[in-house]
């Protein structure tokens, strides 16, 4: 079975759709998701017609977490606002009541088994969404004890791409995000599983983000960084 891992997408339906292109041609069987499909980007309601065909499993991020919170605490909102952008508004203006629902009753984090290889989804570290696992922390420092009982554990929440072994037997991999890369290597980047041979390869999709750049400035000139991490080298 060859499964595509991807995560951190943040309504960035460009990269998306560059992604799930590639994915088809290697004619992926599944997409497992760490979390983060809204939030920053504008354009959720596209993100999601995207992902309707797939097999798809998917966990909540911490912007699903925030979206959550922001549909009941308008004070909230305009914290999250203020620090992230719009992309929270945007979903919440733009998704149907289902959606939003299906976005924010997403678990955390999730087991499943697919051709006998066990594997541990999540968005930050098992135990806790917001946990940042960086290619060089200290993993001693993380709880991932229960973590040594899977074959694959997947986790997002960085924008970092990572692979590390976990005890004999398990391996720790970050895709590094669809939507928003921070390791300067501009690109959607996801990465390719293949439960016969337990392989993990990592990819990069170039698309043109020249108009989510524009749109990013256009809508929060108070916020550079939007704009210029889709670029940065």
């Amino acid at each position: 079975m060859r499964v595509a891992l991807l995560g951190d997408v943040h309504a960035n339906a460009d990269a998306l759709e560059a992604v799930l292109y590639s994915a088809a041609g290697e004619r992926v069987d599944a997409l497992l998701i760490t979390g983060d499909l809204v939030g920053y980007y504008f354009y959720p309601g596209a993100v999601m017609e995207l992902l309707s065909p797939w097999r798809t499993y998917a966990v909540r991020g911490n912007h699903e977490a925030m979206l959550s919170r922001c549909r009941n605490e308008t004070g909230f909102l305009s914290e999250v606002s203020r620090r992230y952008g719009s992309g929270i508004q945007v979903a919440l203006s733009e998704l149907a009541v289902s959606a939003l629902d299906a976005l924010c009753d997403l678990p955390h984090p999730l087991s499943l088994e697919l051709d006998a290889r066990r594997i541990l989804l999540c968005h930050g570290a098992p135990c806790d969404i917001d946990t940042y696992v960086y290619p060089d922390s200290d993993l001693a420092t993380v709880d991932l004890q229960a973590a040594k009982e899977y074959d694959l554990v997947v986790t997002g929440h960085t924008h970092y791409p990572m692979h590390r072994a976990i005890g004999a037997k398990t391996f720790l991999v970050n895709p590094g995000s669809v939507g928003q890369p921070r390791n300067r290597q501009p690109g959607a980047h996801w990465a390719l599983y293949d439960t016969d041979s337990g392989e993990v390869s990592f990819r990069r999709e170039s698309y043109d983000y020249s108009r989510l750049q524009a749109e990013a400035r256009r809508r929060h000139p108070e916020l550079p960084y939007l704009a210029d991490v889709l670029g940065r080298t």
